[in-house]
């Protein structure tokens, strides 16, 4: 079982902080973390690590929301499950309806993505926002969102709007399909989506354009507030006629039998 030691080392490793920062964080000098993570450097070379005391831990705690179980060897989950906000509910926590009680699909558009990370479950600012009724969407509370820049490209285009079913249960969601996250630290995202909740509390996302801009990564479960599950798209990219393809294959069959005759004259 990892030590004490080991546990804080990783909390900084994981908030992407150094020793000094850390120190700053939790108003100890960093003189502080370093006899904890590195230990004092002894007269015969070896180095003696100190054990953070109680008031050291209970500031590691409260400003990090550091699942106590996870420091004393108790649990596996270094964050609480309420993360720094509300846990993940089954239901959203504000919806829009019609005048008959029936749930409209509210429409977030990019402008409006800023607002929504904070706004997401403040009744006020959910009726600020477009809504709309569409009767092939039921069985579930959905949103629209319209699709900002070109991770997607291949499935999605920029200005392209996507319709999500809110994912009642992280469990449910399924690898491979298309999901759109909001999250604290990286707001509304548009990602193809490995499940990899079981085994590390994490989901994989990954994008579809494949021209090396959009690496792929990972997501704690505790930094999501929503998971909106794409069940539709509306696009502004026009298809190519039917016939263009067929030209293209005539054409490509020309070539090759041309090939073919040339090689035989020879």
């Amino acid at each position: 079982m990892e030590a004490i030691n080991e546990k804080v080392r990783w909390i900084i490793e994981h908030f992407g902080l150094n020793n000094n920062s850390f120190a700053k964080r939790i108003s100890v000098t960093s003189t502080t973390i370093d006899s904890i993570t590195t230990g004092r450097l002894q007269s015969d070379g070896s180095r003696k690590r100190t054990k953070p005391g109680f008031d050291v831990l209970e500031s590691i705690i409260e400003e990090f929301n550091i699942n106590p179980d996870y420091l004393f060897g108790r649990s596996p989950r270094m964050l609480k499950e309420a993360g720094d906000g509300p846990m993940y509910t089954g239901v959203p926590q504000v919806v829009a309806v019609d005048q008959k009680g029936e749930e409209n699909v509210v429409y977030v558009p990019v402008k409006a993505r800023a607002g929504y990370l904070s706004g997401y479950g403040d009744a006020e600012y959910i009726e600020s926002l477009p809504s709309f009724s569409m009767p092939q969407l039921t069985n579930g509370t959905y949103r629209c969102f319209e699709v900002q820049g070109n991770s997607m490209v291949r499935t999605f285009f920029d200005g392209d709007l996507v319709f999500g079913r809110y994912v009642e249960d992280l469990s449910d969601v399924k690898d491979g399909r298309v999901y759109v996250i909001v999250s604290r630290n990286d707001g509304i995202v548009l990602k193809r989506v490995i499940n990899r909740i079981e085994e590390r509390s994490k989901l994989i996302l990954k994008s579809d354009n494949k021209d090396g801009n959009y690496p792929t990564y990972t997501i704690d479960i505790e930094e999501i507030m929503e998971i909106w599950y794409v069940t539709m798209f509306a696009s502004k990219q026009m298809p190519e006629p039917v016939d263009v393809y067929d030209r293209l294959h005539e054409l490509e069959s020309k070539i090759v039998l041309l090939e073919d005759a040339l090689r035989r004259a020879n």
